[in-house]
């Protein structure tokens, strides 16, 4: 039996109605939902980095966030390498990403109470931000301990090497003269430095991530809550 035009037309609105009942804008979310979705969201993304980056080969494997040679190591390189020292300089470049790999986990803690201290205007501002607004958020609360932690470990693994003991030495009076950067002064500040940029880059690749597909991350309050976004 075909459906006559007034009948077409009730359907037509009431599948506008429906639709309308389940589009829900940024405005539209409640504090709560915003605030539980963001901190849903900012756990299951920092969790994620620092699994990755923990795990055995998680710098080293990824060249995202490898960590290369001090550019003034690099450049002299052809010297070293005359002098028969060219296979410390590999080694040592194994060493500087395991140690990143080993002081990441210490990450966790720290990023979980940023999570926790997170207020709701916070929520609101990092949810209307940019792209990397979880990242900025994290770094901002985050970074200045996080180097102090992370800078015993990676000496610690980073002294193993020869070479990066005589780097040190070398360098010792470099940024007084002002011919090398600060954190580049020593084999674990320049480690330290490059382990935590690599941290908020993977930090960055989730949010992308869960901004791409809030429902992929199987959690219904961050499907909300991001999907309100789009």
């Amino acid at each position: 039996m075909p459906i006559s035009r007034r009948s077409l037309t009730l359907l037509l609105l009431l599948s506008l109605l429906a639709a309308s009942a389940y589009a829900i804008s940024l405005a539209d979310l409640s504090n709560t939902d915003a605030s539980g979705g963001l901190k849903a969201a900012l756990e299951t993304g920092s969790n994620a980095a620092v699994a990755k980056l923990g795990a055995d080969g998680g710098f080293l494997n990824n060249p995202k966030v490898r960590i290369p040679l001090p550019k003034i190591l690099e450049q002299a390189r052809p010297l070293l390498k005359m002098t028969g020292k060219a296979k410390q300089l590999d080694e040592l470049v194994v060493q500087m990403n395991h140690a990143a790999e080993s002081a990441v986990p210490m990450a966790k803690p720290l990023l979980l109470d940023a999570v926790k201290s997170m207020t709701i205007s916070d929520a609101k501002n990092i949810l209307a931000g940019g792209d990397t607004s979880v990242t900025d958020f994290f770094r901002a609360k985050t970074q200045d301990k996080l180097a102090v932690q992370f800078q015993p470990v990676v000496k610690k693994v980073t002294d193993q090497s020869g070479l990066a003991s005589k780097y040190n030495t070398a360098m010792s009076l470099a940024p007084k003269l002002g011919v090398l950067a600060k954190d580049q002064a020593t084999v674990e500040g320049y480690v330290t430095q490059r382990a935590l940029d690599g941290l908020y880059t993977m930090i960055a690749e989730e949010e992308k991530a869960i901004r791409a597909d809030p429902i992929g991350t199987g959690s219904k309050l961050i499907g909300k809550v991001f999907g309100a976004l789009k």
